[in-house]
């Protein structure tokens, strides 16, 4: 049987608007895992584990609830709560892996299908820098094609933006390629966006050999990169938010806006 996991490797790229603007870039690559074949694919690749060691490992305890539970049946509980029929089709999850041990993931996106292929809802896992976690979990339509969703903002991610504000998602699925633009809007209109796009490679110990060369030490940069970042935020008096607690329950809904043409994406 063809295994559906996959290598993306793309670019994150940020802008941020008010009060003053700012803007950063950088490489990234993700594996696109089909929850069934976590454990296979541990079986075929030297170079990647399930639940241990490894130089690229998935780490279940890293997701959901963090109880280490199967994923599954925590995505089709979250499914279930939101109103979102699942049939039992595959659940793909869109994420940077452990690399050396390490991993940090601001977003790692759940794409849940129906058995006729068709997505049927997108769940975005959001972990901030406070050890938190929060899913929004929103519907997709049968048709195929680009989709746009959003979501009232409820958990508190960065310092530096504060709740009350809305995401819009604007979401092309993973096929040749990927993308997700985040648009954050407040009160006063669009504040910020965020944009992930990525093409699709074959899963293999040599490409991963290969994106060790091109992309080390990932996950450790990326963490870097949202400090550094933070410092120069500061560094242009952009207001400082308080933290506010994660919310209960750790899911909230969504809703879907409407369906764009086939490969069409507007961020």
């Amino acid at each position: 049987m063809t295994l559906q996991s996959a290598l993306y490797v793309g670019r994150v790229r940020h802008h941020r608007f008010r009060p003053r603007p700012h803007a950063l870039a950088y490489r990234v690559f993700w594996m696109l895992l089909d929850l069934d074949e976590i454990d296979r694919l541990a079986a075929k690749l030297a170079l990647f584990s399930r639940n241990r060691f490894n130089l690229y490992a998935f780490r279940d305890a890293d997701y959901g609830d963090r109880s280490g539970r199967s994923l599954r049946p925590q995505i089709e509980a979250a499914l279930e709560k939101a109103g979102i029929a699942h049939d039992g089709g595959p659940i793909r999850l869109l994420t940077m892996p452990r690399i050396l041990g390490y991993a940090f993931n601001p977003l790692s996106t759940y794409f849940c299908y129906r058995r006729d292929g068709s997505l049927c809802a997108t769940v975005y896992e959001v972990h901030n820098t406070f050890g938190e976690v929060h899913s929004y979990v929103a519907p997709a339509s049968a048709s195929e094609g680009a989709l746009r969703q959003e979501a009232g903002k409820v958990f508190h991610v960065s310092p530096f933006m504060k709740l009350g504000m809305s995401y819009a998602f604007t979401v092309a699925p993973p096929e040749e390629r990927v993308s997700i633009a985040i648009d954050g809007s407040d009160a006063e209109g669009r504040l910020i966006t965020a944009v992930l796009s990525g093409r699709r490679t074959v899963l293999s110990d040599t490409a991963l050999l290969r994106l060790l060369a091109t992309h080390p030490l990932l996950t450790l940069k990326v963490t870097a990169a949202i400090h550094w970042h933070a410092l120069r935020l500061l560094a242009k008096r952009i207001p400082w938010q308080p933290h506010s607690a994660a919310p209960e329950p750790p899911f909230s809904r969504g809703r879907i806006v409407t369906h764009h043409a086939k490969g069409q994406l507007q961020p």
